[in-house]
């Protein structure tokens, strides 16, 4: 089970000394629980391997590595170490660790892409931690190349080599790790960018570091699941009637994206809108009431023709398939000089931070970017996005108010005092689609009366919920339309 609260590397490096000085408790005592973690794990996931073969660096991840070396060997494992760092320079609790190795006969030798392995093998790396700072160097990228391509499984010793901790980044090289086993402080930059492809199967021990050491040290951001779709059952009392759930119009649909604002309309009937209503292109009329009959289906020409369907609805979502002609501008811009809450996906966002940039910063709205978008609006590239997606989310926020999703692996959440990280969804949702769907949920939830942030984030944890239960049954990519169905079972 992993904790709610997430760290940046430097808070848990806090944590650490807290337990060590405030506790009494001996630096080397912590790398032992977390070399016993560890190989707890390994030996609970590979319970047949017969050999253990450990890459070190120096300082604290590398004496992790030589406690689980020790360990292994007193189990009478093939245990042998690959050191990139010389033991013999190593200090402090790092020294005490390589030492128990040493007492416990393990082989330890200099690191060499030429290294034979026995059959059997799991590798540990334990070369780079949390204080990798900039590139990684050369040699470790040889080291980090061979673990990748030697063949065995491998778990990583608290975050997998060539992982910025912060961000999720990869800093030039990464290792591909089965399972990562973290301590004490979850850092938050494994669940996001890059590195869920890199961690593999995530697990926490907190190293029995006590509960009021955690609250002497704010999280940086807090970790959302599906709890939050448990918590959050939308109950309806017995005398229900449509009024009572909102009415949401989605804006959207231009020449050649029908299928966009279709779909956002049918993922907010899905959510429980009581009465959902699509304002698109006369063209697109016919086969959004084809595939959805209980759409209220408007074709719209100009902004003044929508003007007389904006005074019923509750929620507008405004964006799906929007596109960025003039007839997209006009749409928007009704939209905007309404005072209705507002949910700004797709084409809404790239016309936000170009022609209509002046309507920034408006309390009442949720905005859903991916990276391409959010680069747009804060006038940046996707990988300036990526390279820092809080870092990114926080200033979406601060630039533009409201309620920031910052779509994405690990998608963000950011109000105007904290964020929050979805660990949510799989790799199939990537695909053109998903984010309609999202943004129709979202302005479902806002119509039934939750809070902007409370409606992000069970959309996002109902959203990643729906994809699992979709490929539950067998593909590993799905088409966005299948959320729709497993929607109205995951809420409701």
């Amino acid at each position: 089970m992993l904790p709610s609260k997430l760290y940046r590397c430097e808070q848990v490096r806090a944590l650490d000394r807290l337990v060590i000085e405030a506790h009494d408790t001996p630096g080397i005592v912590l790398m032992k629980r977390a070399g016993r973690a560890a190989y707890a794990r390994l030996n609970k996931t590979w319970p047949e391997a017969k050999a253990v073969v450990v890459l070190c660096g120096g300082g604290n991840n590398g004496g992790d590595g030589y406690i689980i070396a020790g360990l292994a060997a007193q189990q009478q494992k093939i245990v042998k170490v690959l050191h990139l760092y010389d033991p013999t320079q190593l200090t402090g609790d790092a020294a005490l660790a390589f030492q128990f190795a040493q007492q416990e006969n393990v082989e330890i030798l200099p690191f060499n892409d030429r290294q034979m392995v026995a059959d059997g093998s799991v590798i540990v790396d334990a070369m780079l931690g949390t204080g990798l700072s900039g590139g990684v160097r050369d040699d470790y990228k040889r080291a980090i190349k061979w673990v990748n391509n030697v063949g065995f499984p491998v778990l990583a010793v608290d975050i997998p080599s060539g992982i910025c901790g912060d961000t999720g980044v990869v800093l030039g090289a990464a290792v591909n790790a089965d399972i990562t086993v973290t301590f004490i402080g979850l850092k938050q930059g494994l669940l996001t960018a890059r590195a869920p492809a890199f961690v593999g199967d995530l697990f926490y021990d907190n190293l029995d570091v006590p509960d009021n050491i955690f609250e002497q040290i704010p999280a940086d951001a807090i970790r959302i699941g599906k709890t939050a779709v448990s918590n959050n059952k939308l109950e309806r009392p017995k005398d229900a009637h449509k009024g009572m759930f909102g009415h949401v119009l989605v804006v959207g649909g231009d020449i050649g994206y029908g299928g966009a604002g279709i779909m956002a309309a049918e993922a907010a009937l899905a959510a429980g809108s009581g009465l959902v209503g699509l304002a698109t292109q006369p063209e697109h009329v016919a086969p959004a009431l084809a595939c959805r009959p209980e759409l209220m289906v408007a074709g719209v020409k100009s902004g003044q023709s929508l003007e007389p369907l904006l005074d019923k609805p509750s929620v507008l979502v405004v964006g799906p398939g929007l596109g960025r002609s003039s007839w997209s501008e006009q749409f928007l811009q009704k939209s905007l000089d309404t005072d209705l809450p507002l949910v700004l996906d797709a084409d809404a966002l790239n016309l936000l931070a170009g022609p209509l940039q002046s309507r920034k910063n408006r309390g009442k709205w949720i905005l859903t970017p991916h990276p391409g978008e959010a680069a747009r609006l804060l006038g940046t590239s996707t990988d300036g996005i990526q390279s820092d997606r809080f870092k990114a989310a926080r200033e979406l926020q601060s630039r533009y108010g409201g309620i920031i999703v910052l779509k994405g692996a690990g998608t963000i959440i950011a109000d105007e005092a904290e964020l929050y990280l979805a660990d949510v969804g799989n790799p199939a949702m990537a695909v053109g689609g998903t984010g309609d769907i999202l943004s129709g949920v979202v302005g479902a939830l806002l119509a039934q009366g939750l809070s902007p942030l409370a409606a992000a984030k069970l959309a996002v944890s109902a959203h990643g919920e729906a994809a699992d239960c979709v490929i539950a049954q067998g593909p590993n990519h799905l088409f966005a339309s299948e959320l729709i169905p497993a929607l109205r079972k995951v809420l409701h």
